[in-house]
C-alpha cells in the first residue's frame, strides 16, 4: 500500500489479488459494501447504492463505541469495471465523511495487472484546511484499514467457497 498527499490531495494505492470485475463488484454492490467498508471494528448498515450518474451511495458505519458516522456520495462519474468518481456530501457532519468527506471528489480507478487489481483511490478536498481536518480526523489510517478490509474479505469469501 502506498500513500500520498500534497496540499489538497490523498492519493492510496493497493494491489488486491483479486480481478478486476470482482473487485469493482464488491465496490459497486451494496451487499458486499457494508461487509468491508471502514476501519476494523466499525459494522455497516443501511446500505444502498444507486449506480448511475446523479445517483448515491449511502451507508451508516457505527463505531465500536457505538457512535454512529453518515456516509454519502454523490456519482460524478461512472466507467464500469475501470473508474468512480464521487463527490462527498457538503453537509456531512464530520470532517472525514466516513470516507468521503464533505465537498471533496473522490475518484477510484481499479486498474488491471494480470489477475491482480491495482486500487488507487484519489481525495482532491476543497480546501488544505479540509484535508488537515480530514487528516485529523483519521482519514488516512482509516482507509489504510479499510482496503485491509477489502483483502481480507477476498481471502474469507474464497475459504468460505462464496466467491463474491
Amino acid at each position: 500500500m502506498t500513500t500520498t498527499t500534497t496540499d489538497q490531495e490523498i492519493t492510496i494505492t493497493r494491489l488486491f489479488n483479486a480481478p478486476r470485475e470482482l473487485v469493482w463488484k464488491v465496490w459497486t454492490d451494496p451487499y458486499h459494501l457494508q461487509r468491508w467498508w471502514g476501519p476494523h471494528g466499525f459494522v455497516n448498515t443501511d446500505c444502498a447504492i444507486q449506480l448511475q450518474v446523479g445517483g448515491v451511495m449511502c451507508l451508516n458505519m457505527h463505531a465500536p463505541d457505538g457512535k454512529v458516522y453518515p456516509c454519502q456520495g454523490t456519482f460524478r462519474e461512472i466507467t464500469a469495471p475501470e473508474r468512480l468518481i464521487y463527490d462527498g456530501n457538503p453537509d456531512a457532519g464530520h470532517a472525514c465523511g466516513a470516507g468521503l468527506p464533505p465537498s471533496a471528489t473522490v475518484t477510484i480507478t481499479f486498474t488491471e495487472q494480470g489477475d491482480k487489481t491495482l486500487l488507487t483511490l484519489h481525495t482532491r478536498f476543497a480546501s488544505t484546511e479540509r484535508l488537515q481536518a480530514a487528516a485529523e480526523a483519521g482519514f488516512v489510517i482509516g482507509w489504510e484499514t479499510t482496503l485491509e478490509r477489502l483483502a481480507d474479505y477476498f481471502i474469507t469469501q474464497n475459504h468460505q467457497g462464496d466467491t463474491p
